[in-house]
């Protein structure tokens, strides 16, 4: 029995499609997310074939014999549908988590039973590197860092529509006119402090996550998962807080708070990890099963 009759990960590589004109594989860098392309005669005799599982092995092979005349499944203008969906709603859920808890941060609460400040998205905002960590482990970096790219020009936009509209005249009479202003103020301030944050931790979290899972091999799913987004939320909740609140409060209460919301996105970083697993198995169930179930079809 050979080694490409079991179903195994892709640990280094992965077979994204083909390109007919040219007779050239189009190859992902795991790791990296870089896309590549190779001519098939030089795929078969490299070590990527090593790296692809048998179904790619197989269609590998069925498109170096046909020389273009068969259409299969990995064909770049045929992609599953189904996985570019779920890009989609990640895409959503972490732009809506994120503009949440950007927005929520701009009223600190104090937990007196605890005796702890936070802020309403700390039990939150953890999340946001759950669903990067799931972008990167099925889609690649690259895709990844345009998903996080996506989120800080959509908030970048809200900042400046929100600070513009405070200079638009108000209704003589408006009560609320006056706080409007104060809240809008207080809350791009906050925006441009979660811009930051977000930006530099996201991307140190898929940068992370991506060379463990190189060093690892593509094994260890949960110590990638875990150490990335470890160092990602010290870095998050440095910046963060500083940006927002230094002048606002006592550096005593900062500090406060950033410890305070270190200890709960860690221990949320340990819960992301069985999130995880369980999207990674129906990735391979609903995703992966039917763009090898399609192929077969063909």
């Amino acid at each position: 029995m050979t080694a490409y009759e079991h179903e195994v990960e892709n640990s280094k590589y992965k077979l994204l499609g083909f390109e007919n004109d040219k007779s050239l594989a189009v190859i992902m860098v795991i790791a990296t997310g870089k896309i590549i392309r190779v001519k098939l005669s030089e795929v078969l005799n490299s070590e990527i074939m090593d790296n692809l599982n048998k179904m790619e092995v197989k269609n590998m092979y069925k498109k170096f014999y046909s020389q273009g005349g068969a259409l299969t499944a990995y064909e770049l203008n045929d992609r599953n549908e189904n996985s570019w969906m779920i890009y989609i709603i990640l895409n959503l859920l972490l732009f809506t988590f994120y503009i949440f808890t950007s927005i929520a941060a701009t009223k600190p609460i104090y937990l007196e039973s605890l005796g702890i400040i936070v802020t309403p998205g700390t039990f939150l905002y953890p999340l946001t590197f759950l669903i990067v960590d799931l972008l990167n482990e099925q889609f690649g970096l690259r895709l990844a860092r345009r998903a996080i790219l996506f989120a800080f020009a959509s908030n970048a936009m809200i900042i400046i529509l929100l600070y513009g509209s405070t200079f638009l005249p108000g209704l003589p009479g408006w009560k609320l006119d006056g706080p409007y202003n104060d809240v809008i103020i207080q809350v791009s301030s906050v925006l441009i402090a979660s811009s930051v944050s977000f930006l530099v931790s996201e991307n140190i979290n898929s940068y992370l996550l991506c060379k463990i899972k190189e060093l690892t091999n593509s094994r260890y799913l949960f110590l990638r998962i875990f150490l990335s987004t470890f160092f990602a939320v010290i870095i998050d909740s440095f910046l963060f807080c500083f940006i927002a609140f230094y002048g606002a409060m006592q550096t005593s209460d900062i500090l406060n708070m950033i410890y305070v919301q270190i200890a709960i996105k860690v221990c949320f970083a340990f819960f992301n990890i069985l999130p995880a697993y369980g999207a990674r198995s129906l990735f391979k169930r609903y995703i992966t099963g039917d763009n090898q179930a399609a192929q077969q079809a063909n």
